[in-house]
């Protein structure tokens, strides 16, 4: 018993140690990049500290291309729900109602964006849209980026469907309601809770997506695109600043959800 219980006291240990580096391994690089927004010194650093300063944040208050990437990066994130979103509930709806070996083959085809890289999705969208006298810009990179970001929400949606209870469907139908109507009271409110996940999901692929965008996006630039530019000629701390916010949010986001998940339905 003994042997057994020392056994088990180092398993922990060493579960408790394994547990702690990758929590660090984690977390360290975001403090690190937090402190550096505070830091007075001109270049991101923690180890040369000059001073606690607030100045970085001012100046992202007048950065008006980080601003103006951010507010390109938010409608383009919406734009690619609008258009994602109805683009994969049709695929899932479709594969869901064909036979095994059709639904195989349209299956292949509709997931091959997401095996496919970003820089020929990239390309190719800017071609095609150019055949049409459309030019680079936030357009392009919100069809660029929906060709791959639908096929995520259409196997969202596919698996939501594949749980589904085919014979509430059956069953309205033989009382005479019409498919729309099926689809409006009984499918549509099963796959709310999906919907707003894969719109979730849609927001945040694009939202960081550098290697589509920076091919589709042509004299227009994304928040992504513009940090990736100015990391050629080195970074300065009001990066970090955006790093902060942008943890800051994710926490009060996450913590929200928590806090609202956890309280009693009524």
């Amino acid at each position: 018993m003994s042997a057994s219980a020392a056994d088990s006291r180092s398993a922990q240990l060493v579960l408790n140690i394994y547990v702690g580096l990758f929590v660090l391994y984690l977390f360290l690089p975001l403090a690190v990049m937090s402190a550096a927004a505070f830091n007075s010194y001109d270049y991101p650093s923690v180890t040369q500290w000059r001073g606690f300063t607030l100045e970085w944040f001012v100046a992202l208050a007048h950065d008006q291309r980080l601003l103006q990437g951010l507010v390109n990066s938010v409608l383009v994130a919406l734009g690619v729900i609008v258009v994602s979103i109805p683009a994969g509930l049709s695929g899932a709806l479709i594969l869901t109602r064909l036979g095994q070996r059709s639904g195989t083959m349209l299956y292949s085809v509709l997931v091959s964006p997401v095996l496919t890289p970003g820089i020929i999705l990239g390309i190719s969208s800017l071609i095609f849209w150019r055949q049409f006298g459309v030019a680079g810009g936030l357009f392009v990179a919100v069809m660029a980026q929906s060709s791959f970001i639908a096929s995520y929400a259409m196997l969202l949606f596919l698996a939501r469907l594949q749980r589904q209870d085919r014979t509430l469907e059956e069953a309205a139908l033989d009382l005479g309601a019409s498919h729309t109507m099926v689809f409006r009271r009984i499918t549509l409110p099963f796959l709310a809770p999906t919907c707003f996940t894969a719109a979730v999901v849609a927001f945040l692929q694009s939202f960081e997506n550098y290697n589509t965008t920076v091919f589709a996006i042509g004299g227009e630039w994304t928040l992504v695109t513009e940090i990736a530019s100015r990391m050629r000629f080195g970074l300065s701390p009001v990066i970090n600043v955006v790093g902060v916010i942008f943890v800051v949010v994710t926490l009060l986001a996450a913590t929200s959800y928590v806090v609202l998940r956890g309280k009693p339905k009524r």
